[in-house]
């Protein structure tokens, strides 16, 4: 620890010297999360043990978690900065992996985002490049649930006028994550051939009196070496998009095929009637392969109403994705989805929307294949520094039921439960017989004005047919171990947050 302040002192006395000598304007921002965890049935099982000791896999009822991030910008003009962004954590407390048990000490430090920002001479075009945070557009969500997360790319920005403006990037989300088996006798080693994902998007941001539009379209080419080391190491190389980018359906030649995918959709919102807005985002994605079981092409459509008061925001808002028909050789008809890890403003436990580090994403990280209707009471308030927004979630699956006995990540004719861990089933894998129903309340308290205690309190009923033609009489069994039925979830959230 005196090694570490030791090396802090230093480094601020640098950077002190270097503000002088080269008049840059160094600035800091950060947060600090402290997060308590207690819940039940994470997985819809009956946990590990039998007298649930458990909230899901890995996990105790009760976890105690941190995390830390600091974010450091040299500016030397408006025309030229550069930022670096590190994230300690989750630590998670007791944890000797993740640094928090007895004696801490631990390897913890992820570089989150590094890049520079500079403008074109004589010109309002901006360039951002290096590790970023990337996100397609999204005014009902506010998480876009296509792709949206931290990304090594080049971005460019250009303002027209006040009424047009340009985005566009390149990404390289992935490359040389050991493609190819090595060609040498013998040889356990991956070589990184054609192993790489390039995107390529562009977003014509529209705003209007009253009206905003971003009309948007993307591409990505994806070489054949990805697919080689996703049975070795699928976290490695793929990550979330191992679970959206194809159809989970395997084909005979599915470890060559080179794959392109393309993506476009309208998002916009109304407020000429202010207060009341209305917000709705149409996404359209395809990623086609050489052998046509792979395919998976979609769409997903959201809607928002919302109308503000003095005492908070009252909404209701819907949404919908195609889902798979009956026939496994043509593909998946669920959107392909690169990595939706934005915070979801629909949902706090089911889907990504936790604004901090609780519990989340207990179905999946995305809506993709799920249909929902929802009423949410947002940032209420009759005290001062204290709001409550309340969530009220139906939803349930577009699969074909039918499409249940050939979720598996082994043959189209293995059988398999809803939450089988296959190549391609995130969110969960929920047919138009399956339902579920999501409760959540979250109370935030403003205590100082850098510090902020939040209690949330979330519930999510599943319902699951257990018909011979779908998932059957135990359609937890692979995912429970063993257990009998299905359990609601559950869990209780308390954070303490000081931001800077």
């Amino acid at each position: 620890m005196k090694k570490i302040m030791t090396l802090a002192l230093a480094a601020a006395m640098m950077l002190g010297a270097a503000t002088g000598a080269n008049a840059i304007d160094f600035k800091a921002k950060g947060q600090w999360i402290m997060s308590f965890d207690y819940g039940m049935h994470g997985n819809f099982g009956e946990s590990k043990a039998k007298n649930n000791s458990g909230f899901g896999k890995h996990e105790d009822e009760f976890e105690a978690r941190q995390r830390v991030r600091l974010q450091l910008d040299a500016v030397a003009s408006e025309a030229l900065s550069g930022t670096v962004f590190f994230e300690m954590g989750d630590q998670i407390w007791g944890q000797d992996s993740t640094g928090g048990a007895l004696g801490a000490d631990g390897r913890v430090v992820e570089l989150k985002r590094a890049y520079i920002d500079w403008m074109v001479p004589q010109t309002d075009l901006k360039v951002r490049m290096g590790i970023q945070g990337l996100a397609l557009p999204s005014f009902t969500t506010n998480a876009s649930q296509i792709f949206d997360d931290d990304v090594a790319a080049v971005s460019l920005n250009y303002q027209f006028n006040e009424n047009v403006g340009l985005t566009a990037f390149w990404a390289r989300p992935y490359n040389d994550n050991a493609g190819y088996k090595s060609s040498d006798a013998g040889s356990t080693k991956w070589d990184n051939y054609m192993d790489n994902m390039d995107m390529f998007a562009v977003l014509l941001p529209l705003t209007f009196d009253g009206v905003k539009v971003t009309p948007w379209v993307m591409y990505a080419a994806m070489g054949p070496g990805m697919f080689d080391n996703f049975e070795k190491a699928p976290g490695n190389a793929w990550g979330r998009a191992s679970a959206g980018m194809i159809s989970g359906f395997k084909g005979t030649d599915w470890n060559d095929s080179y794959g392109n995918a393309f993506w476009a959709g309208v998002t916009g919102e109304v407020t000429y009637w202010d207060p009341f807005r209305i917000a709705w985002d149409v996404n359209y994605g395809s990623a086609s392969y050489e052998d046509q079981k792979m395919n998976r092409e979609g769409w997903l459509a959201s809607l928002l109403l919302e109308y503000k008061l003095d005492w908070g925001t009252p909404g209701l808002y819907g949404w919908y994705g195609s889902g798979d028909d009956s026939n496994p050789k043509n593909g998946s008809e669920r959107m392909p989805v690169v990595s939706a890890n934005g915070n979801n403003g629909f949902s706090n436990f089911a889907f990504n929307g936790n604004p901090y580090i609780a519990r989340e994403g207990v179905l999946g990280t995305n809506m993709t294949g799920t249909w929902g209707i929802g009423a949410r009471l947002k940032d209420v308030s009759f005290v001062e520094d204290l709001k409550h927004t309340l969530r009220v979630n139906f939803m349930g699956g577009t699969n074909a039921p039918k499409m249940a006995k050939y979720v598996s990540h082994n043959s189209f004719k293995d059988s398999a439960s809803v939450t089988q861990y296959g190549t391609s089933y995130d969110p969960m894998y929920l047919t138009t017989d399956d339902y579920a129903l999501e409760i959540g309340l979250t109370n935030t308290y403003k205590m100082y004005d850098n510090f902020t205690v939040m209690l949330d309190a979330s519930y999510l009923a599943l319902w699951l047919d257990d018909s011979r033609s779908t998932w059957g009489k135990n359609p937890m069994a692979n995912f429970a171990k063993g257990g009998d039925g299905v359990y609601d979830a559950w869990n209780v959230n308390l954070s303490f947050v000081y931001s800077f």
